[in-house]
């Protein structure tokens, strides 16, 4: 029971001080506007498309295949996109821009639960290995907090409010880190599936919301730069760190 305990902790604060630490970097900013605004949201896309494309689309293909990896993306976009339908859409307004982080942490949320499954399956097969996974994936979500966070501080959220939801964005990953622990793992298939989807969900969110609202306005240019500025950071902390 103490070594469960322990495996959640760690699963818990891989996922909180990741994300956690992604919004408070870009809690500096308080609320931006104009160019800001625009390269900011589009910083987001870059990382999110560097996390999906880089991180997520691979360990999908890696663990199920095509098939499973394009199905489990396919319904990702499915289920953001009829939940885009029932909230309705409200680009550029304070209320539109918090929807599009609070998605954005609905998608990262999802994906830190089979992140978790690795850290406790990994801890009970080797205790350096558990360690390991959990501070490279502590690192990995850094920039998924940071692009989080954008869009919360631009529709009026304050510094204390979007650093907290960033870390609650955290927490499923000591959930799955739980069932990492009892179950040991899940299929392969499975963890694939559930990949695909959070890339799908992430995808949508990205070239449905993101983009079009950093694009959305006179900054172009700051628009452009900002999505491969934070597609080289998400690189960087995906490949580099």
């Amino acid at each position: 029971m103490w070594e469960l305990g322990r495996v959640v902790f760690l699963g818990a604060m891989a996922g909180i001080l990741g994300t956690g630490a992604g919004g408070l970097l870009l809690s500096v900013v308080r609320r931006p506007k104009g160019w800001l605004l625009s390269f900011l949201l589009a910083f987001s896309a870059g990382i999110m498309l560097a996390v999906v494309f880089q991180d997520l689309i691979l360990e999908a293909l890696a663990l199920g295949g095509l098939t499973i990896t394009l199905l489990g993306v396919a319904l990702g976009v499915a289920a953001l996109f009829f939940m885009t339908l029932t909230v309705g859409e409200k680009r550029l307004s304070s209320t539109g821009l918090i929807k599009t982080g609070l998605l954005l942490g609905f998608g990262i949320a999802l994906h830190n639960l089979p992140e978790g499954l690795a850290i406790g399956a990994g801890y009970f097969a080797s205790q350096d290995l558990g360690l390991s996974l959990a501070l490279a994936l502590c690192v990995h979500n850094i920039p998924e907090g940071m692009a989080m966070a954008a869009p919360l501080l631009a529709g009026g959220y304050d510094r204390t409010q979007a650093v907290l939801l960033t870390i609650l964005a955290g927490v499923p990953m000591g959930i799955g880190a739980l069932a990492g622990g009892l179950l040991g793992t899940l299929s392969q298939r499975t963890l694939a599936g559930v990949l695909g989807f959070a890339a799908g969900a992430m995808l949508f969110l990205v070239f449905h919301e993101l983009l079009p609202e950093a694009q959305d306005g006179t900054h172009h240019i700051a628009a452009t730069f900002g999505a491969i500025t934070g597609t080289f950071v998400g690189l960087i902390f995906l490949v580099l760190v």
